[in-house]
């Protein structure tokens, strides 16, 4: 991935509204599988659907695709009427299920026990233009409503979610600060990219083993510590897969910042605004 292509991800990115202080479920261990979150459920993600098509998403849609994903900061070379009628002509439409985004959670890095791997951080309806350009709504749930806060380029969530589905079910989830997508499925934690095929390996890692991994990684960059507190928030780059993790042997190398990948600390009170461009290697 080059940081070209890491620039064009956060290029076409556009922030719907502030105050992100958004939690879409309770992170709390269920009855369910050991290590998964507690699902959103089918009537939240109808409503979060709803408030991703109304006539207003819409409509920053058909400019989103017009734009063909300049941020509204920079100057187009078309005028705003020119701009109009292409956001018109975008004939912007959600297809395929809203799903429910799934973030690594401080407190399953931390080792607070029966913490799940992950937590539901926001939703995400894929929509398409009439020209074939693809994005993400992202929506989070205020209060006794829901909220879009975010239209990214691209379809990962879905994507993976669905690719999640096709090999034998499982927990789709995120971890930002490599950008490395996983599935949580019987215990142990899969990859789904290639970020995630560098970080456990093809054949994955039993979840005690990911745990430690990621304790080791950040651990020490949790809500407040010393580099929380010093705002270094940001990527991680790994020295080494989870081999040692699994086998139980030496700890892993320690981690440097990697702050290209432009992501949100593990502080659980924001979303990751940023995302990759280019061809995703899944």
């Amino acid at each position: 991935m080059t940081d070209l292509s890491k620039a064009r991800r956060a290029a076409v990115t556009v922030l719907l509204a502030a105050g992100l202080g958004l939690a879409v479920t309770p992170a709390a261990h269920a009855d369910g599988p050991a290590g998964a979150p507690v699902p959103v459920t089918a009537a939240e993600l109808a409503q979060a659907r709803g408030a991703a098509q109304s006539p207003a998403v819409l409509d920053q849609l058909g400019h989103f695709f017009a734009r063909k994903g300049v941020p509204p900061t920079q100057q187009l070379t078309i005028g705003a009427a020119e701009e109009a009628r292409a956001a018109s002509a975008a004939a912007p439409r959600l297809s395929g299920e809203t799903v429910s985004v799934y973030t690594l959670d401080a407190a399953f890095v931390s080792g607070t026990p029966g913490a799940p791997v992950a937590k539901a951080e926001f939703t995400a309806s894929r929509a398409v233009s009439a020209d074939g350009q693809v994005a993400s709504v992202w929506t989070v749930k205020q209060g006794d409503g829901w909220r879009v806060v975010n239209i990214a380029s691209g379809g990962d969530e879905g994507d993976y979610a669905a690719k999640a589905a096709a090999g034998g079910g499982g927990t789709a989830f995120r971890e930002p600060q490599l950008n490395a997508w996983y599935v949580l499925r019987d215990g142990r934690v899969l990859p789904l990219d290639d970020e995630a095929r560098r970080s456990v390996g093809t054949a994955g890692v039993g979840l005690a083993a990911y745990q430690k991994l990621v304790q080791q990684r950040y651990g020490d960059k949790l809500p407040g510590s010393a580099y929380d507190r010093a705002g270094k928030g940001g990527g991680y780059q790994p020295g080494a897969t989870a081999t040692e993790a699994e086998g139980g042997g030496t700890a892993l190398p320690a981690v440097t910042a990697a702050a290209a990948l432009g992501v949100t600390a593990l502080a659980g009170a924001g979303v990751v605004l940023r995302r990759r461009a280019g061809a995703r290697r899944g």
